[in-house]
């Protein structure tokens, strides 16, 4: 039986799944897939669910003290203002900070380009009971790695066989991993990069840059579209989130989180101690 609200006629983890044959040119940012409501149906959904993905956390956690080694690991990837930092402040600030652990990847520092690539990504993974965020990921080094031109074609291209095995490695070691490519269109991102530029508040979020990578977006979607092809596996599959109607990716991406966490299976521990002896001696005191 299923909590999920009526106003999805689809589990978001099968419509968003990415399936081969699909194509990045053909993804409408606009949409909302599997979603019946409208963004007047939002922000109740939203509270109700973060309620939901509190819980689960918590749970998650509290067995996490009882021994339990698993943990929980979202990649976000996405162009910028594809709402990356929306999701962490919308979604997965709902849940209890410590239990969370989140690493935005920029630009690699000297002393981690000294290292192999999965090095800073191993070093920011979640530890037992955890919920690991990505804010950007490994992906980077085979998308604006292979879009720049900074490392040779072989060397990118070894990486997504090594990304795969990385991430079995992590799975089987008890991390579920899920992973969402947010798709904003080029309109939309023109219109929130025009707000950067209109407000003084919003001028630390604007980056020059941005407007480079936008005149890559053929190389960016075929860059894309090898990601999702070669790296959508069974142990941890893509699942692709237009994000053009921000209400609806945060949604979405709940949902995602929630049906991670259910699928562990979790209850609350047991007490690994006397409830009623506790209760009396606490009388006592």
């Amino acid at each position: 039986m299923t909590d999920l609200p009526a106003q999805w006629t689809h589990a978001p983890h099968t419509v968003l799944a990415f399936r081969p044959g699909d194509t990045v040119a053909a993804i409408d940012a606009n949409a909302t897939p599997g979603f019946s409501g409208n963004k007047a149906d939002a922000p109740g959904i939203q509270a109700q669910r973060n309620e939901r993905l509190a819980e689960l956390q918590e749970m998650l956690y509290a067995n996490s003290r009882a021994g339990d080694g698993r943990s929980v690991l979202l990649i976000l990837q996405g162009m910028d203002t594809a709402g990356k930092g929306g999701i962490v402040k919308h979604v997965v600030g709902a849940a209890n900070p410590q239990g969370i652990r989140y690493t935005s990847f920029g630009a690699p520092t000297a002393e981690e380009l000294s290292h192999h690539y999965l090095w800073r990504i191993r070093n920011a993974l979640p530890s037992a009971g955890q919920i690991g965020v990505f804010d950007r990921s490994h992906y980077e080094d085979v998308l604006i790695v292979r879009v720049r031109n900074l490392v040779p074609p072989d060397v990118w291209g070894a990486r997504y066989d090594e990304i795969n095995a990385f991430e079995k490695e992590l799975t089987d070691a008890g991390t579920t991993i899920v992973k969402v490519a947010m798709f904003v269109s080029l309109e939309e991102q023109k219109r929130r990069l025009a707000q950067r530029l209109e407000r003084p508040d919003k001028y630390w979020k604007y980056n020059p840059g941005d407007i480079d990578e936008r005149a890559l977006w053929p190389a960016y979607q075929q860059a894309y579209q090898a990601v999702l092809d070669k790296t959508s596996t069974a142990h941890a599959p893509w699942h692709v989130v237009p994000c053009d109607r921000k209400w609806y990716s945060r949604l979405a991406i709940n949902e995602l989180l929630i049906e991670a966490l259910k699928s562990l299976d979790l209850s609350w521990p047991a007490a690994d101690f006397d409830v009623e002896d506790e209760k009396a001696r606490l009388q006592l005191l």
